[in-house]
């Protein structure tokens, strides 16, 4: 059975995609690095490009971008960010290495973005499906204005607990950003039938987000965020950026298992 979205350009024609350099949106699609101005689209460009195949077995693959001419117009930096797909069981184990290979350091966001089916094909209705945290949650909720950036007073949470009961009302002011959550993984699905737990053990941010009445629901494990409204700082001091050093590499990863349900 298909658990991913299939990318149905009538809803949405994305899948998961990769988010790099940045997360979200630059203030008036620009940003500025030390005394420069360079202009970057929603998410950064690391969705469109092609990656080549490094590694590739039976049940792992590795994906390389390496930065070219285009890239380094928009984000001046020489890198190489592999991720690898490794399938263990009913786990897949998705890790991402991103390598500074400059001589200054290197200030990045990244983030995993995966869609899954609402509701998942397992003969449970859609509105029975919901989130469940590890732990309680009280983190702060933000918002995004029309513009893709961060509002700036906090939002009443609808989470209760542990839990979060989706439906298409969530979704009006487009993504939910759960700053600082404390659970490091959310299990998704129907009290009854199999569901999936994604795991996240160094995401700063998660985003979750749909189209109202869209047959998916994106889990979206962030080390970045966008920008917030009225931001004029530079990209080195963005909210969610961090640094790499001259050649050093920061590892990223997630995992999705699946879980038996209740028959």
């Amino acid at each position: 059975m298909d658990l991913l979205w299939d990318g149905d350009p009538s809803f949405w024609n994305g899948r998961a995609p990769l988010l790099f350099p940045i997360v979200g949106t630059v203030a008036n699609g620009r940003y500025h690095l030390d005394g420069r101005s360079f202009p970057l689209s929603r998410h950064g460009f690391a969705r469109d490009k092609l990656f080549e195949v490094t590694r590739a077995t039976e049940s792992a693959a590795t994906f390389r971008l390496r930065a070219d001419e285009g890239t380094f117009a928009v984000y001046p930096f020489h890198f190489e960010l592999d991720t690898c797909f490794h399938l263990k069981g009913r786990t897949l184990a998705i890790r991402t290495q991103i390598r500074n290979m400059d001589s200054e350091p290197m200030p990045a966001s990244f983030g995993y973005h995966p869609a899954f089916r609402w509701p998942l094909p397992y003969g449970q209705a859609r509105e029975d499906h919901r989130l469940e945290f590890e732990t309680e949650e009280q983190c702060v909720v933000r918002r995004i204005d029309s513009s893709g950036l961060m509002l700036p007073a906090p939002q009443p949470s609808p989470v209760a607990g542990r839990h979060l009961e989706l439906q298409d009302g969530l979704f009006n002011q487009d993504v939910l950003i759960l700053e600082q959550p404390r659970s490091r993984s959310v299990v998704y699905g129907a009290a009854r039938g199999a569901r999936l737990r994604l795991s996240f053990p160094t995401a700063t941010y998660l985003g979750l987000w749909s189209k109202p009445g869209a047959p998916f629901l994106c889990i979206e494990p962030w080390e970045g965020v966008t920008d917030p409204v009225g931001f004029a700082g530079g990209f080195r001091q963005k909210p969610g950026v961090f640094q790499i050093a001259p050649g050093e590499l920061k590892t990223i990863a997630i995992s999705v298992e699946w879980l038996a349900g209740l028959e």
